[in-house]
């Protein structure tokens, strides 16, 4: 077995890029569902778990797109499994798309790189002057508020808990609600309760969506509320998913669930901006592009940066071919 990745990261969470795995069905989110049992799996575990990866290793399998309304679409996948949803990796495949020469651009305006992922058509804004992209803008499917204060105890008290879906289900809370705060020094700590409100709140009747396939809590946001800029909110954010997962940006799919429940509580004006940071430091910018029936059409601001290119090879000796993890 033998795989050639390109490894980029937005807001210092990796992305590792994939082209040529052989993936089954008319959609993507059909093709998701034959991953999850099928060979794209074994794929998945080799180029994700350690030793050729990382717990928190992140990446995509490009496939072709549902339609002709597309570039291509992707799988989005992490150390246990497939997601609906990637802002990250959006803006991350749009710049790849562009620098590659996939999707042809204009170096001094704005190109457009449209996507299919699991949850439905988004979109990589790359805007460019003299042919140096300056940033992406991620615009998501519609995302909106499932529950409001739902109450759950845990480990570290009685809380009340927001579902948003932002492409993907998510959990979310203030830090302050379980005693910690969204620092590296209590990362041990905010991973412990995420995965605990995760697995708690996954089988809640508003975590089931009418398409079974995006159900489910797919992750815990904990944030500090750091008041206001002239712009607007100013938050900083951890994301913990799939099982004890920690998303080193500020989460793009995880924003687009902040400012949906921000512009439904009234937080987040259309004219404002959510200045979003990171447990590392890193920081997007979100807004309301759209109001819709049920909630809004986010978009969030970011750039990913290269890494590298790395060929991956199988000794047919090795005792650990499959991949493990320790989390």
């Amino acid at each position: 077995m033998q795989w050639t990745t390109e490894d980029w990261h937005t807001a210092g969470e990796p992305f590792r890029i994939v082209e040529g795995v052989p993936t089954r069905g008319d959609t993507v989110a059909e093709r998701r569902v034959e991953a999850i049992s099928g060979g794209a799996d074994a794929i998945r575990r080799f180029l994700c778990l350690e030793p050729r990866g990382h717990d928190d290793m992140y990446g995509g399998f490009i496939t072709p797109p549902d339609d002709a309304g597309a570039d291509f679409g992707v799988l989005f996948w992490h150390k246990d499994g497939f997601s609906t949803a990637c802002g990250h990796g959006t803006i991350a495949l749009g710049a790849w798309a562009v620098r590659t020469g996939r999707v042809p651009s204009d170096p001094d305006g704005e190109t457009a790189v449209t996507i299919d992922v699991p949850s439905g058509r988004v979109q990589a804004l790359v805007r460019q002057s003299a042919g140096r992209i300056d940033e992406i803008v991620f615009r998501n499917v519609e995302s909106r508020v499932l529950a409001r204060g739902i109450p759950l105890r845990t480990s570290r008290g009685d809380v009340e808990v927001d579902l948003v879906f932002g492409g993907a289900v998510y959990a979310t809370l203030p830090a302050s609600a379980v005693a910690l705060e969204v620092t590296p020094q209590h990362t041990t700590d905010l991973i412990a309760i995420g995965r605990e409100i995760k697995w708690a709140l996954n089988e809640h009747p508003a975590a089931q969506l009418d398409d079974a396939r995006l159900s489910g809590v797919y992750g815990t946001i904990l944030f500090d509320d750091l008041g206001r800029t002239d712009a607007g909110p100013h938050q900083r954010n951890v994301t913990v998913f799939a099982d004890g997962e920690v998303d080193r940006s500020p989460c793009g799919s995880g924003t687009a669930a902040r400012v949906a429940l921000l512009a439904a509580t009234g937080e987040l004006a259309d004219d404002e901006t959510l200045t979003h940071d990171s447990i590392i430091g890193t920081r997007f910018l979100a807004r309301v592009a759209e109001r819709t029936t049920e909630g809004v059409i986010p978009e969030v601001r970011g750039m990913a940066h290269r890494v590298g290119t790395c060929t991956f090879e199988l000794d047919e000796n090795d005792p650990v071919a499959d991949g493990f993890s320790l989390r």
